[in-house]
């Protein structure tokens, strides 16, 4: 999902989206842990995702 997608959604999607990748995020850090993961840049890619909804949210409360 790029800027633009995120862009087009709701708040409440946004923070619905927000939550399913922090959840993600945190069942790929204790698979990291364990191990398990075999590509551990999807950690980096969540933490992304995650940041990108965030700097969304925030721009729409400073322009509201």
């Amino acid at each position: 999902m790029d800027i633009a997608d995120i862009r087009s959604k709701t708040d409440a999607d946004l923070r619905t989206f927000l939550a399913e990748q922090r959840s993600l995020l945190e069942d790929l850090r204790f698979r990291a842990i364990a191990r398990e993961l075999k590509n551990v840049h999807e950690l980096q890619h969540a933490r992304r995702m995650i940041a990108r909804v965030l700097t969304v949210l925030h721009e729409r409360t400073l322009h509201a």
